[in-house]
């Protein structure tokens, strides 16, 4: 099959133009479609690349497919060997070749990005060095698993032009708020520097369920967010009404997921974070979180950073059907969930001797 990787002549099969993208096709303003208030990314085609490990020799390349990446079924992996969208050392092979141990592989898709939120990506701060910006719940920070251009790195690419960037810290995708990137490799070095020493200071404001103690508690214990490695938090309390709290949370350290395990341990979890969710949390705190359900639905950035509206929105007739895709003709990808809510985790300030970066509080810490 013709293909073209990201620039060069135009090539075409017997139905359609297909372009192939690279890693160094930068994301592109036009690159998104804006449907019922969810930013989308235009399909595109691209090369996923992988070596064959050990374990994999000797299965033939239609086999090592089906049982390795089970997003798709052996009939499609056929087909896409023998239409050359699966190559093994950028060469077409026939449905019985043996795969050997460091080959190169090649599975050329017409990918779907999953959506987020059609929330822009404001920038709080900036000069020669330094980007800070409010991250919406929902963006991934980098390109990661099946995200590449619906992510904060990728949006600021295309729509202000600013690269290269490098995140100084790590938000999980589901949490919103204050994200520190380098402009250039060596203030990216002078903040790592800063984290392997200590010196910086972190806050996050988080909505839980039940009422948090008045006291300032630090939490060390609960399942290790990384395994053998020591974890510290301390929390305050900022509010309460009662059936939910605003707690204050201060990462000591910093671990995957280490203020949402810390909070279950407490006993009182983000109210809305299902994974960590207190099986003894009480019958009304959780009749308390359902309620809460449609401030969760209208969860906002501080406004003055809010403009989805500014989107205009995209016809049904704005990308190209492929058909050899397993997700098309739909745009979302198969097996999201397009009712994914962002976590009431923000992240609001990041300081260290000579600076400081704040942002801004969500909606959700003003308590009914």
């Amino acid at each position: 099959m013709k293909r073209k990787r990201g620039g060069g002549e135009d090539n075409k099969n017997d139905t359609m133009e297909i372009v192939w993208q690279t890693p160094a096709n930068p994301p592109l303003k036009d690159d998104y479609i804006f449907r019922d208030g969810r930013r989308h990314v235009r399909p595109y085609y691209f090369e996923f690349v992988s070596h064959v490990k050990n374990r994999w020799a000797g299965k033939t390349i239609v086999d090592l497919f089906t049982e390795e990446f089970k997003g798709r079924d052996y009939d499609y992996y056929v087909s896409a060997v023998k239409c050359g969208r699966i190559q093994v050392d950028g060469e077409m092979v026939p449905v019985s070749h043996v795969v050997k141990s460091s080959q190169k592989i090649s599975h050329f898709v017409h990918r779907h990005e999953p959506p987020a939120m059609a929330w822009d990506v404001p920038i709080l701060y900036k000069d020669s060095d330094v980007v800070t910006v409010c991250k919406p719940a929902g963006v991934p920070v980098h390109p990661c698993g099946q995200y590449r251009k619906n992510t904060v790195v990728g949006i600021l690419q295309a729509e202000n032009d600013i690269a290269p960037l490098f995140p100084v810290h790590r938000l999980d995708r589901l949490v919103s708020g204050l994200l520190i990137l380098a402009r250039n490799a060596s203030k990216a070095d002078l903040f790592r520097q800063e984290i392997e020493a200590g010196v910086i200071q972190k806050q996050y404001v988080a909505r839980v369920i039940g009422v948090f103690p008045e006291d300032e508690i630090s939490n060390s214990g609960g399942d290790s967010p990384a395994k053998g490695k020591a974890a510290c938090t301390k929390f305050t309390r900022i509010s309460t009404n009662g059936t939910h709290s605003i707690v204050l949370c201060k990462p000591i350290t910093g671990r995957t997921h280490q203020i949402r395990v810390h909070l279950k341990y407490t006993g009182h979890p983000i109210a809305n974070d299902f994974l960590y969710l207190s099986e003894n949390a009480s019958r009304h705190s959780v009749e308390g979180m359902s309620a809460d359900r449609a401030a969760r639905s209208s969860y906002t950035l501080p406004s003055q950073h809010f403009s989805p509206d500014e989107h205009k929105e995209n016809s049904a007739e704005d990308f190209s059907i492929d058909p050899m895709c397993t997700n098309c003709p739909n745009l979302v990808p198969k097996g999201y969930d397009v009712h994914e809510e962002g976590l009431w985790l923000h992240c609001v300030r990041y300081s260290a001797p000579g600076w400081v970066y704040e942002c801004p509080s969500p909606d959700w810490v003003h308590l009914p």
